[in-house]
């Protein structure tokens, strides 16, 4: 399980930060005005990695006190992926900020909750 964590973590955090990447290529600013600050590259990177190594403890505390650990997971990371979809929104951004940051959220989801899931559905 933790080796799968690591290596979907590594993944997210590639993901994403490509993905930033390219959408500041394309014109999006990452510029937050409650805050007066634009997001740095690198801050996606670490958020991502930070709140995908909490994904995988979820799992692996899931896998070990669930009697469905897939299962739940799936459903608890989906519920925290529609929870992070709320701060874009109340931030301030420009549409093409929220956007793509939505998209963000979306991409690192895309890339733990699967292969987590599998993960878990495989058992042991």
């Amino acid at each position: 399980m933790i080796r799968t964590g690591v290596l979907a973590t590594l993944a997210a955090v590639l993901a994403t930060t490509l993905a930033a990447a390219l959408a500041q290529a394309a014109g999006v600013r990452f510029e937050i005005p409650a805050g007066g600050e634009t997001i740095p590259l690198p801050g996606f990177a670490v958020v991502t990695g930070v709140f995908s190594v909490v994904g995988v403890i979820i799992a692996v505390a899931l896998r070990r006190w669930s009697s469905r650990p897939a299962r739940r997971f799936v459903w608890t990371a989906g519920a925290l992926t529609a929870v992070s979809l709320i701060p874009p929104f109340i931030a301030g951004a420009t549409t093409a900020t929220v956007i793509a940051l939505i998209a963000l959220h979306l991409v690192a989801a895309a890339v733990m909750i699967p292969a987590l899931g599998r993960r878990l559905a495989q058992g042991s």
